[in-house]
């Protein structure tokens, strides 16, 4: 199992600078960067530059945002300047924030998303092998690249393309046509092992792909900290976070198979209701099971152990998503440990 750290703030070219050298230094293998108030790919420009070890991904960019030739070169010429380290993750975002903040068209998003990783392939195979290119789909299609708009061969070949998926098409489609699959951090242990790997593996067969060159991209939940205070602290910020997307109805797979839907819809009829205290007490509702199966919670020198025990054998690359402040040397001991059993 890798270990990958996020980046993002300080938002200033140094900042993604200074966060990059620190992950190559400390052993993480990987910096992600995410679209949320930025820009994705202008953070990894910076990092590739100051921590030339160290992979560089988007977690995610969101696709729908874009269309495959734009997206196609930004990906090309990021795959160029970090020697071949970019890593593509994508996601589809929801409906209401691809039409009304980007103002783009939404519709069949597994279906769109499929066909759009094929038109990204189809271009960069045009790029980098000279192939005329004659892309035409339901949704997308391009069929001119003149020399002039077309790029230099990328040495190390296009990059991987990472997906990210909750439902089971999207699911299947990151089997289907990527590299990679970015699970939610809403899931569980179980959730991976009963119903996102095995729908992963039949795609895979069924494209006739191996299994042993996909990428499982997890950043998980943890609830850690250096004295009781801290651990407390950490504990109430990720049950509210649990329940946070546990009130989203597109999650709510999750919490069925554990036999929590009740809980989701309570979550749901509170995070639609105007009581001033609906986030605390959302937080509330999570109790120590539903902690546990979402969270993997451990005293920093036992942090590591305890998430190789979880995911060791079914993530191969690992993020830590401590929503909550904390100093960042508190990981460095299970990012230690994590180290120390890959190379073993």
């Amino acid at each position: 199992m890798k270990v990958d750290m996020q980046i993002g703030e300080p938002w200033t070219l140094a900042g993604f600078a200074e966060q990059a050298r620190y992950a190559q230094e400390h052993g993480y293998s990987g910096v992600w960067s995410a679209e949320a108030a930025h820009d994705p790919f202008l953070p990894l420009v910076s990092a590739a530059s100051a921590a030339p070890r160290v992979d560089l991904g988007t977690a995610i960019a969101v696709a729908f945002a874009r269309n495959p030739m734009s997206l196609a070169h930004t990906a090309h010429d990021l795959a160029t300047l970090s020697g071949g380290r970019f890593l593509l993750g994508l996601g589809s975002q929801v409906r209401s924030h691809v039409e009304r903040r980007f103002g783009m068209p939404w519709g069949h998003p597994a279906r769109r998303m499929r066909e759009f990783i094929q038109a990204l392939r189809a271009i960069w195979a045009s790029w980098n092998t000279g192939e005329r290119l004659a892309f035409r789909g339901e949704f997308y299609s391009h069929t001119l690249t003149t020399p002039f708009f077309a790029p230099p061969p990328c040495p190390s070949g296009p990059p991987k393309v990472y997906l990210a998926a909750v439902g089971d098409r999207m699911t299947e489609v990151a089997g289907s046509v990527c590299d990679g699959l970015i699970p939610h951090s809403f899931t569980t242990e179980r959730y991976l092992r009963e119903r996102t790997l095995p729908l992963v593996h039949r795609a895979l067969t069924a494209s006739g792909r191996d299994p042993a060159g996909f990428s499982v991209n997890l950043a998980g939940l943890v609830v850690t900290g250096a004295t009781e205070e801290a651990m407390a602290v950490a504990d109430r910020r990720v049950r509210e976070q649990i329940a946070f997307y546990g009130s989203t109805t597109d999650y709510v797979g999750v919490l069925e198979l554990h036999g929590w839907a009740e809980l989701g819809s309570e979550l749901n009829r509170l995070a639609r209701s105007s009581r001033d205290d609906r986030w605390r007490t959302m937080g509330d509702l999570i109790d120590d099971e539903v902690l546990h199966a979402f969270a993997v919670v451990a005293e920093p020198d036992r942090l590591g152990d305890a998430v190789a025990a979880r995911f060791g054998d079914v993530v191969d690359r690992f993020r830590f998503y401590a929503p909550y402040e904390h100093h960042p040397g508190m990981l460095l001991p299970a990012v230690d440990v994590l180290n120390l059993r890959a190379e073993r």
